[in-house]
């Protein structure tokens, strides 16, 4: 078994960044494990494994993509009211905070529901928690509800001076600044703003991470953001300007925050999250949309410079639109909040270049497009996009185009180029582009992230010729037999061989270019008629694909099976337009007897449609009814049997039988009535007995009938004869 170059991993391990480096490596080891699969798993399915792997490292890419369709349609989808409404007003807010952004969820009928719950909320019993998201919701819906707003910033003013922890400041923060912009009759300034800001820096750690409070000695990136937001409404809502050393010192945090911040190959940046407990594990997608929202809300409040680089900001919007569209509905708002704050902020405003396409066709010759936008998906500044450079993977010093601008097209509003260099072949590329704003002063707004490499694919049809097959006289190497291949349409060729032979395949594979064309993979497969495979992988001369196989040095391999092999040729590769698996023909093997000693061959799986698929129907032949008697006889054998039965009902009459002696009072005729019908229900049993029922049921229910009847029949005999002797005794 061989695996795949390395050169095909590298190409195939190009996934997108998920959230996490275990993902990463989770992607990693699930293409190990599937290439290490042995050759009966494989069976029929090795030829194109690599192709299907390197045409989905295409797709995945580490080329991003502004916020699409998609993620609209996974938000219709994973914010789904049930009966109406959500589960709380947190995943309310969450939902049409999400809406709001992408611009959907206007056909949903939720403003009923959710305004119900706002008012319910907005009560003297609720939560700090459940007050914050009710005011938060009520932003976004504009509910009607009567005057409490006064009542809800005496309550809040209360809770911050009894404060002891960082939500508690958070959602009281909060609190106040959502009333100050849904109302301007009430007074939500904060009086003391510099002991409350004071009082929250408290809890900041040397490394810019922040404490959730002072009991707790553990640090957290994610309680950094809430701790920059909830500053950020201090600032807002103090009644003089904020001590601006405490601004400083919390510059100098946010710049050691990102000092720690983590980096991936690919440009972008996250901030990981350290596990505070075992009920709280945040993620790098939860940890960074908490600082990005705390960094621009922060940001927009003050009015000096964080002097942080553009690449960072580019970084974390590389981040973001890196995971694609998140599986959840929590992620789902981290991820389109996070961006939505990068789109309207103050420190600097990203600027997406992404590529409709990254695989282009020599033989459609396709256009090379670029769109430069920002995160949400907005148009551009007027800008330029030039091509810097283009060089091959396999030769970076060698470059094919260098410094071209690119034409805009206004109404598309896309770059493009109009035709690819002439030298310009299949394979891998990398492009190189840069983004120059065309307003010198829009380099203060916005972050274009300098220089941006997006790995390219050039395809095309590669040209096969000179192929043949052949058997050889393994002495004397001089050719018995050869056959003349046409691998772009069916053969059926017909060869025979003995161990002491050799079969040679050869091909030649040249680029439109007229280049050698070098594929990522070429296997050749033959294929025993009991279903044992082998499969070799061809040599590359450097002009031509040769294979040569020494039958004599194979024969334990083959496990001296012989009989007709199957021949299968599958060449492949992600820049080849026509990769194929071809099936050649067959070639008949005399191999010698295997030895006592010799390798058995595998067994083979066995097919699971075979295993579990339906299986034949059963025809079933009963044995014939035995011959019954005439129906004459039949009826006499009942006039027999009901005979008896007959004689006694004429001896009961004959003996005058009668029901004098039944008892008159009502508790002794209760059990003589329940005495008979205990006897009836014993016949009937009888008679279910001989038409439906086992013997074990029936002796069940008998078992119980009978202690009925023992019951009841001693009271009635009892009673019988205490008659009895009172007659006798009169």
């Amino acid at each position: 078994m061989t695996f795949p170059s390395q050169r095909t991993l590298d190409m195939c391990l190009q996934v997108k960044q998920l959230g996490g480096k275990n993902n990463r490596k989770y992607v990693e080891l699930s293409i190990w494990h599937f290439l290490s699969m042995n050759n009966s798993q494989m069976a029929g399915k090795l030829g194109f494994l690599v192709l299907f792997l390197c045409l989905t490292s295409i797709c995945e890419a580490s080329v991003i993509h502004p916020i699409s369709d998609s993620h609209r349609s996974a938000a219709l989808e994973l914010f789904t009211p049930v009966d109406g409404s959500f589960a709380s007003l947190e995943e309310a807010y969450e939902a049409l905070r999400t809406f709001e952004i992408l611009g959907i969820g206007k056909e949903l009928n939720v403003r009923a529901s959710t305004c119900s719950s706002v008012v319910d909320n907005l009560g003297p019993s609720s939560s700090l928690k459940d007050l914050f998201y009710a005011l938060r919701a009520n932003a976004l819906l504009k509910c009607e509800i009567e005057n409490v707003f006064a009542e809800i910033a005496l309550r809040v003013k209360t809770s911050i001076n009894d404060a002891n922890s960082l939500l508690d400041f958070y959602y009281s923060i909060g609190s106040l600044g959502l009333i100050k912009d849904q109302t301007s009759e009430v007074d939500v300034s904060l009086a003391d703003a510099d002991g409350i800001f004071r009082s929250i820096k408290a809890l900041s750690q040397s490394d810019g991470r922040w404490r959730y409070d002072s009991n707790n000695p553990v640090s957290s990136t994610y309680a950094a953001g809430i701790a920059l937001e909830t500053l950020a409404g201090v600032i807002s809502l103090a009644t003089s300007e904020i001590d601006q050393s405490l601004i400083g010192t919390l510059n100098n945090d946010i710049v050691k925050l990102f000092d720690g911040i983590e980096k991936y190959d690919d440009g972008a940046y996250y901030f990981e999250e350290k596990i505070v407990d075992a009920l709280e594990q945040r993620g790098p997608l939860s940890a960074t949309s908490s600082v990005v929202r705390g960094l621009t809300a922060f940001a927009a409040v003050t009015s000096g410079s964080l002097n942080l680089p553009g690449n960072k900001v580019i970084g974390l919007a590389k981040f973001f639109l890196g995971i694609g569209v998140p599986g959840n509905a929590k992620d789902l708002y981290d991820q389109i909040d996070a961006l939505a704050c990068l789109e309207n902020n103050r420190v600097s405003i990203p600027l997406i270049l992404s590529l409709p396409a990254t695989v282009l066709s020599l033989t459609k010759k396709d256009h090379l497009k670029v769109r430069v936008s920002t995160v949400l998906g907005s148009t551009a500044p007027p800008l330029s996009v030039k091509l810097m450079q283009a060089f091959s993977s396999d030769s970076k010093d060698a470059s094919i185009i260098e410094s071209q601008e690119l034409k805009f097209d206004p109404e598309a509003d896309v770059h493009f180029l109009d035709v690819l260099p002439k030298i310009v072949d299949v394979g891998k590329y990398v492009f190189v582009f840069e983004t120059v704003l065309n307003d010198p002063e829009h380099k203060k707004v916005y972050a274009t992230g300098g220089r941006t490499k997006v790995p390219m694919y050039i395809t095309g049809v590669v040209e096969i010729d000179n192929a043949e097959i052949a058997v050889l006289d393994s002495d004397l190497g001089s050719i018995e037999s050869q056959k003349k291949l046409d691998l772009v349409g069916d053969n059926t060729i017909s060869l025979s061989a003995n161990h002491l032979q050799k079969l040679r395949l050869s091909f030649r594979l040249t680029t439109p270019l007229k280049h050698p064309f070098n594929p990522h993979q070429a296997f050749l497969k033959l294929t025993h008629e009991t279903k044992v495979e082998h499969i070799f992988v061809l040599g590359n001369s450097g002009k031509q694909f040769e294979i040569i196989l020494d039958f004599l040095g194979l024969v334990e391999k083959f496990f001296y099976l012989s009989g007709r092999y199957d021949i299968q040729l599958t060449v492949g590769d992600a820049v080849m337009e026509n990769s194929f698996l071809r099936e050649l023909g067959h070639i008949e093997l005399d191999l010698p007897e295997p030895p006592e000693k010799a390798t058995r061959p595998p067994p083979q799986p066995v097919d699971a449609y075979l295993r579990y698929g339906p299986k034949a129907e059963i025809t079933h032949i009963f044995r014939a009814p035995e011959k019954r008697p005439p129906r004459e006889l039949s009826l006499a054998f009942l006039g027999l049997v009901l005979l008896p039965l007959l004689g006694f009902l004429v001896g009961l009459l004959r003996l005058g039988t009668n029901l004098k002696n039944f008892p008159t009072s009502t508790v002794p005729a209760t059990f003589a009535i329940l005495f008979h019908l205990g006897i009836a229900a014993v016949l009937s049993l009888y008679a279910l007995f001989w038409l439906k029922l086992d013997l074990f049921t029936t002796l069940k229910a008998l078992g119980f009938l009978g202690i009925f009847l023992m019951f009841v029949g001693h009271r009635t005999l009892s009673h019988l004869a205490s008659t009895s002797a009172k007659l006798k005794s009169s």
